[in-house]
């Protein structure tokens, strides 16, 4: 099940590839609460809601494309209005996007954003089992790219051999991966970095991010813990993590909806600006605390911004 691609027509093609991302664009509808978990009523009274495109692949490719980075972002969205919101945000953030258009529309999440920026997501994983994207679709990308983000949708795994075949570096993000569920192993095992939120596994982050390092090809794993900062763990620096402690916000947190994203983003453009390890993670740090600033995933930090906090 491979979709329709779009023409060379609608879209352009930029020679400077640094990050290709694959698959993870959507529509939030963001709804704020005024706490978590919410009371059980039959009716509760809102703010206005409202909808964001973005999610993972979304917000990475828009972030590290705010930070001057090249990119380019493969995906399947549906010919559906939220597919136009998609293909719209993307436009605006200057985001080369390629796309496949799949039978089962645009993915959708529903986000409960509590008075403290916390939140809780309901995912609509709705593509089909059995998608494929066709090689002769994103090869061309592949072949000249500096640097591949997966997300973890299912048809992304089956780039892999391709990705290691052509030796460029990849990373992932396992977002609250609990260290067990299958679906996410092969993303966790075949990657040369490896992002993931402390939540998930709870007390055993540490044991599942030596996983990753034993188990698997990443050089660094790294684990994000929100207010709390974040940890990480390379193969050659010992089995304890090593804390990265938290940057402090440069205004009041509004939203915490693609934090993450823009940790992977600051990361990446320390990695691949040649910065060390544990510069990436600081650089993550910073850019993470500036997007919980905006809502929906609109804080997008700068290169300027970022260069200013002095990592």
């Amino acid at each position: 099940m491979g979709g329709e691609a779009v023409s060379a027509a609608q879209r352009t093609v930029r020679a400077d590839l640094d990050v290709l991302v694959i698959g993870g664009s959507g529509v939030d509808t963001v709804v704020r609460v005024g706490s978590l978990p919410v009371p059980l009523a039959d009716s509760v009274g809102v703010p206005p809601i409202t909808e964001w495109a973005g999610h993972t692949g979304g917000n990475v490719a828009l972030g590290c494309r705010a930070l001057g980075l090249g990119v380019t972002l493969l995906d399947f969205i549906g010919d559906d209005r939220p597919g136009t919101l998609v293909r719209e945000r993307l436009a605006e953030g200057d985001v080369d996007f390629a796309y496949l258009i799949s039978p089962s529309g645009t993915r959708r999440a529903v986000n409960l954003v509590d008075s403290t920026g916390r939140r809780m997501s309901f995912y609509d994983a709705r593509d089909p089992g059995d998608l494929r994207m066709p090689r002769d679709f994103y090869l061309s990308h592949l072949r000249r790219a500096r640097h591949v983000h997966l997300s973890i949708v299912n048809f992304a795994r089956f780039l892999y051999d391709d990705i290691a075949e052509l030796g460029v570096p990849v990373s992932t993000d396992l977002h609250d991966w609990d260290g067990v569920d299958d679906h996410h192993r092969e993303f966790a095992l075949r990657s040369d970095v490896v992002f993931l939120s402390a939540a998930g596994a709870g007390e055993r982050i540490a044991s599942v991010m030596r996983e990753i390092l034993r188990e698997g090809r990443a050089e660094a794993v790294i684990a994000t813990a929100g207010a709390g900062g974040s940890y990480l763990m390379t193969r050659d620096g010992g089995r304890t993590p090593r804390p990265v402690p938290a940057t402090v916000p440069p205004g009041p947190v509004v939203d915490s909806n693609g934090a993450g994203d823009a940790f992977v983003c600051g990361f990446l453009y320390g990695r691949l600006a040649g910065r060390d390890v544990e510069d990436c993670a600081r650089l993550g740090a910073v850019a993470g605390a500036h997007a919980c600033t905006g809502r929906g995933s609109s804080a997008l930090i700068g290169s300027g911004e970022l260069a200013a906090a002095r990592v």
